[in-house]
């Protein structure tokens, strides 16, 4: 079912009607309203026409406000009454292409739609800029709120933060707390924050920096961070390549999934086939190296502590650890029974 119960086709030709030919053609080439819907640039419509691309903006311009100010756009009020009306419930600000994609995925209206927003006096656009995409809104005050709400949140997140969405949408409603109610739905705040070019969401539904590989995932260690970090706890290799094709739509060889762990100091192998994370606090290195780092830190221990102490980093088997304690070119065991680090 439409969004909107106009057909922007037959409003975008009706408003066209009131300019000349060429201009007329000059705006459906700009705009992508003829029979292709390829947007055309100022230098390549001068081109098709022999004249400068300035010229082309001043045609432009003019015929906009011929537009503005004809009879067909009195006429076609009740359809910018009714994207006025559709812009306010989504959040009175909106990402150019989510509000594109919201009315239609057909590039065709897409255009159509475009351009009637371009013509309407209640939206007004403000184009991409390093912290935001590009956007259309409807008030200024609430336009000034939202971006600088997002400036806000945007400050209070550290580089590598990774926060649920529920957490993410609160975080932003404190920065917007005395606003209407009717501001306040979720779904409205998620569009907010879609605005932002520094804050995403990755494909897990975590929130944070777009600058961090957290959330701008770029390759089989990152996809394999998050799952392992989502997990909660060491996890074997095959399953870490298994949930990264599942939930991140990606071919991830069991082979290459292994190696890429192995290269990368954020995973710690911790048994056979085991991974977890580095910033959980496990010790790196094989059993051996973990025993020498462990007597390093308390001195002479017995088998027993240090067995303990070991199963704390790795899942192993208590002989696997006590084999590797026979070996005396690393341990040496002394009169009391404790073993330390052999020099």
């Amino acid at each position: 079912m439409s969004v909107i119960k106009f057909k922007p086709k037959q409003a975008s030709k009706k408003l066209l009607s009131a300019l000349s030919d060429r201009s007329k053609d000059i705006i459906q080439s700009r705009y992508g309203l003829g029979e292709s819907n390829e947007r055309m640039t100022l230098e390549a419509i001068g081109q098709l026409y022999g004249i400068t691309r300035e010229r082309v903006r001043q045609i432009e311009n003019h015929s906009i406000a011929v537009i503005r100010k004809s009879k067909q756009y009195s006429d076609e009020k009740v359809i910018f009454d009714e994207l006025e009306q559709l812009i306010q419930s989504l959040g009175g600000i909106i990402v150019e292409q989510d509000l594109l994609d919201h009315i239609s995925k057909d590039s065709s209206i897409q255009n159509q739609i475009n351009f009637i927003l371009v013509i309407g006096h209640p939206f007004k656009k403000i184009k991409e800029d390093d912290d935001f995409k590009h956007r259309w809104y409807l008030n200024e005050g609430i336009s000034e709120r939202v971006h600088g709400s997002l400036k806000k949140v945007y400050e209070n997140l550290k580089d590598e933060d990774l926060v649920p969405e529920t957490e993410m949408i609160k975080a932003f409603m404190d920065h917007v707390k005395d606003m209407a109610d009717k501001f306040k739905d979720e779904e409205m705040i998620r569009r907010w924050l879609s605005i932002s070019k520094k804050i995403g969401k990755n494909p897990l539904g975590e929130w944070g920096k777009t600058s961090s590989p957290n959330i701008s995932t770029k390759g089989m260690r990152d996809y394999a961070f998050l799952v392992i970090r989502k997990h909660g706890s060491p996890i074997h290799f095959k399953e870490v390549a298994k949930i990264i094709g599942e939930v991140f739509k990606k071919k991830a060889h069991i082979a290459t999934c292994h190696n890429e762990l192995i290269k990368d100091p954020r995973f710690v192998l911790v048994g056979r086939g085991l991974y977890a994370l580095s910033e959980w606090g496990y010790m790196s290195g094989v059993v051996k190296d973990v025993i020498k780092k462990i007597l390093t830190k308390h001195g002479p221990l017995t088998k027993e502590d240090i067995i303990e102490k070991v199963m704390k980093e790795r899942y192993v088997k208590e002989n696997t650890i006590a084999v590797n304690l026979q070996n005396p070119k690393y341990f040496k065991k002394d009169k009391e029974g404790k073993y330390t680090v052999a020099k």
